[in-house]
């Protein structure tokens, strides 16, 4: 692997090496509190202390990308990263990608997410092996695909953080209702609103308890209580799982305010997470990176997925109305904390696998803002379906190299006047992250 990023950074560089291996993750301010998780590099990458210094060489710049013979992602996915220009020490995105396996809650669970002894991860295998799972294959539980983006600011910390935990946080919601999801044939659970109080009972209509027992029990009837009447809802199992990723992102963003007074865990950073469950994509997204899926349907309207927190600045402080963290930030000169108007919430949409046949060259791409801020979704959606007829289709490392691609036209070549990519435009100095996510795969699920 070290070979592989050395390789990287003569080709693009002609052998320039300034690799530093930086200060440690805890952002600009010293702090004598440790820290939560070390600072690192995606571990499906593998690298040892060594290749993570070389791949902080901020004047070369390599693109990691998955190596051939390590372990592969589930569903082939393809993955590339590159540092920044020298903004940050270290590479403040972080990533994550697992296949993990939730079991039926029994009795009192931990209330530790990342020691959930109800949970099993199950880790990429050599070639792939095992990794297409059968669903309900586990008697008693349930198994979902995930893969995770995480964009940090002020330091890495809280990105370190949310790619070690959050899906734990998921698997422990999920754990919830792990019985309504695996049986279908059990009907949705129905929610109670009771109508308000103020509303006058002689405008009331008859419940269907009173219509049975006729006029004796109607509204306003001498002796008889006051009838109570109630709203039902079903809730969908689409809108469970929905709320148990809602919830994990809360539950994420609270623990690390309770940590930041125990553990170095700097600055905020943004989500976004895809999982796949019985079928179905659920895209969550806090912040200002993306999911832009290629496959156009007239009957859908999931190109992409945005937070509404894209590029928008809460109280001139701030670049993202959503994100994790940042529980110590004030307003410039004041001391108004931000957090109240920064939402730990997601936007979360839902795609349907199962409904829809694709092709080897339909897929979900994710990234952060680095490759974003620079090429449009139609500059993106164009290299990828260009890019992919061109592999060999029997190649599961297609798209890998396809989301090299990206990052390669994202961040350009270094030239006198900076970073410059096509028509001679500025080039990202950002941190680029991207997985490239084929759907094809979606099809052996049913």
């Amino acid at each position: 692997m070290l070979t592989r990023v050395k390789s990287a950074v003569a080709n693009f560089m002609g052998g320039i090496m300034a690799g530093s291996s930086g200060a440690e993750h805890g952002g600009g301010g010293a702090s004598d509190l440790p820290l939560r998780f070390p600072y690192g590099r995606p571990e499906f990458l593998a690298l040892s202390q060594d290749e993570v210094e070389c791949s902080a060489d901020h004047i070369a710049r390599p693109i990691l990308i998955l190596n051939k013979e390590t372990k592969r992602l589930p569903w082939t996915t393809g993955y590339a990263e590159v540092i920044n220009a020298g903004k940050s020490t270290h590479n403040e995105d972080q990533a994550s990608c697992e296949v993990i396996t939730v079991k039926k809650k029994a009795g009192v669970t931990n209330s530790t997410p990342n020691k959930n002894v109800s949970t099993k991860r199950r880790s990429s295998l050599p070639n792939g092996e095992g990794l297409q799972l059968k669903e309900n294959a586990e008697s008693d539980g349930i198994s979902f695909y995930y893969w995770s983006l995480f964009d940090g600011h002020a330091g890495s910390g809280a990105a370190v953080v949310a790619s070690k935990v959050l899906q734990h946080h998921i698997a422990e919601q999920l754990q919830e209702i792990v019985d309504i999801l695996k049986n279908s044939a059990v009907p949705p659970p129905t929610c109670l609103g009771e109508e308000p109080e103020s509303m006058s009972t002689n405008n009331r209509t008859l419940t269907r308890a009173a219509s049975l027992r006729g006029s004796v029990g109607a509204p306003g009837s001498p002796g008889t209580p006051p009838t109570r009447f109630f709203t039902e809802k079903k809730i969908s199992h689409e809108c469970l799982v929905i709320g148990a990723i809602e919830t994990a992102f809360r539950e994420m963003d609270l623990q690390i305010e309770r940590e930041r007074t125990v553990y170095n865990i700097s600055g905020g950073c943004t989500a976004l997470i895809v999982v796949c469950l019985l079928g179905k994509l659920y895209v969550a997204n806090a912040g200002d990176s993306r999911a832009y899926k290629t496959i156009e349907e007239d009957d859908l309207k999931f190109p992409l997925i945005y937070g509404e927190g894209k590029k928008a600045r809460v109280m001139a402080t701030i670049g993202v109305t959503r994100g994790l963290g940042d529980h110590d930030l004030k307003v410039h000169d004041s001391n108004i904390y931000i957090k109240p108007f920064l939402s730990s919430s997601p936007e979360v949409r839902v795609y349907d696998l199962l409904q829809h046949g694709h092709s080897p060259d339909d897929v979900l791409i994710l990234a952060t803002d680095g490759l974003w801020d620079v090429l449009l979704n139609e500059e993106v959606a164009e290299a990828v379906t260009n890019f992919l007829p061109n592999c060999d289709p029997d190649d599961p490392h297609r798209y890998t190299l396809a989301a090299q691609d990206l990052v390669m036209r994202a961040r350009g070549v270094l030239k006198d006047r900076g970073w410059r990519i096509s028509n001679d435009r500025l080039g990202s100095g950002d941190d680029i992250s991207v997985y490239v996510i084929p759907l094809i795969h979606g099809n052996k699920l049913s």
